[in-house]
């Protein structure tokens, strides 16, 4: 169940992105390589404990929190996502 979550929020960050917010190009594209990390993850579907992810994902939620609070909260759900499903 919670891989179903987290590629529901990976759609609805995607859905955000396709309505372009005021984003710089490079803020795009590592939102972009971030996505694409989450989605290898799911695709391999590791239960390893890899922070690294989490860690980039969480960084990512502090760079967007004040500017993008929409994207900020969404990728606060994919980082309980994430850490329900042990990554």
């Amino acid at each position: 169940m919670p891989a179903r979550e987290l590629q529901e929020q990976l759609n609805k960050l995607r859905e955000q992105l396709e309505q372009n917010p005021p984003l710089t190009e490079v803020e795009r594209d590592d939102l972009h390589t971030l996505m694409q990390q989450i989605e290898l993850e799911l695709e391999l579907e590791t239960k390893t404990q890899d922070s690294s992810l989490s860690d980039n994902v969480n960084l990512a939620v502090e760079r967007f929190e004040i500017d993008h609070p929409t994207l900020a909260g969404t990728l606060r759900n994919i980082v309980q996502a994430l850490g329900n499903m042990g990554i």
